[in-house]
């Protein structure tokens, strides 16, 4: 048995910083001797139950210690008689991640303007030119429930319901992050969250952030920009947010955790401006202003609760 979490998955959320995390996880892999090992699946989130099996069990059996990527659900492996991993997670603004993917599909990155093409050959012209305040405003399906219904199932898992937009669902997701996830980082303090990696999972993090910081690794990062973007209307964003009432629900208690734990281990926030919030969601989760120093709990053991969950 290895000193230090030998087994982790990062179930990674599209659209929210995972191309930029996996570029860092392929250099941090051969700088510190770990099984990177990532899946040529990219758009088969939901499985059955022979495939959640199958698919476990090829994790399970992978070389140690390894970090396991992919567009997925998350999976109970205790479920299925095997050792649940450490997970690790990103989400970002709902909002901001449905405008990301909507344009992204239409017209690609800075990698190359063909690379949509490839991605959605059988688009149609009308449809790949189609105005983000129609879609949202005329209610067309890729700009309504469950469309919109995105982020919560990556944490709430494979059950039929969690694909549901309601409060089970939302509820399942958030008992998961606080069971499962050693860390659900938030997109928009991205520095943070590899600080707190960099502690919590040091073999797999060390160094993480002058990696990420090192101007040549910020050009490759500059190249998975989604290109092309435009703004909705208000009218068509508070029409999202009507609509994505769970996940912002969702998101915003992530984002009260995260800066919980940032609170925790004395990292202070720079947000200079909280985003809007609107008025039917819950009070606005604690800010982490600043550093703490009187906390009493070693750090270390609350890792180690953590690494015995």
């Amino acid at each position: 048995v290895l000193p230090f979490p030998s087994q982790v998955v990062y179930n990674r959320v599209g659209k929210c910083g995972s191309r930029t995390v996996v570029l860092l996880l392929r250099i941090l892999s051969e700088k510190h001797g770990f099984n990177l090992v990532t899946s040529d699946i990219h758009n088969k989130t939901r499985l059955t139950k022979n495939e959640q099996m199958e698919l476990i069990k090829n994790i399970s059996t992978a070389e140690q210690p390894y970090l396991f990527t992919r567009h997925v659900h998350f999976l109970n492996f205790s479920r299925f008689g095997g050792d649940q991993p450490v997970y690790i997670n990103i989400i970002r603004d709902p909002v901001s991640r449905f405008l990301s993917n909507y344009f992204f599909r239409r017209f690609g990155d800075w990698r190359g303007e063909q690379n949509h093409m490839i991605r959605t050959p059988n688009m149609r012209q009308e449809e790949r030119y189609l105005d983000i305040n129609v879609c949202i405003l005329e209610n067309y399906p890729e700009c309504s429930n469950p469309r919109l219904f995105y982020i919560i199932p990556y944490f709430c898992g494979q059950h039929p319901r969690c694909r549901e937009p309601g409060e089970w669902a939302l509820e399942r997701a958030k008992l998961n992050v606080n069971e499962n996830f050693l860390l659900v980082g938030i997109l928009e303090e991205l520095e943070d969250v590899l600080l707190l990696l960099e502690r919590f999972l040091p073999h797999y993090f060390k160094d993480v952030l002058s990696i990420y910081k090192n101007p040549e690794h910020r050009k490759l990062g500059n190249l998975t920009v989604t290109v092309k973007k435009t703004v909705p209307s208000p009218e068509a964003i508070q029409i999202l947010y009507q609509r994505m009432r769970y996940e912002y629900e969702f998101y915003y208690y992530v984002k009260e955790q995260f800066h919980l734990l940032k609170r925790k281990f004395g990292l202070k926030s720079h947000i200079s401006k909280p985003s809007p919030r609107p008025e039917f969601f819950i009070p606005s989760p604690l800010e982490t202003e600043e550093p703490i120093d009187d906390e009493e709990e070693d750090d270390e053991k609350w890792l180690e609760d953590i690494y015995k969950r």
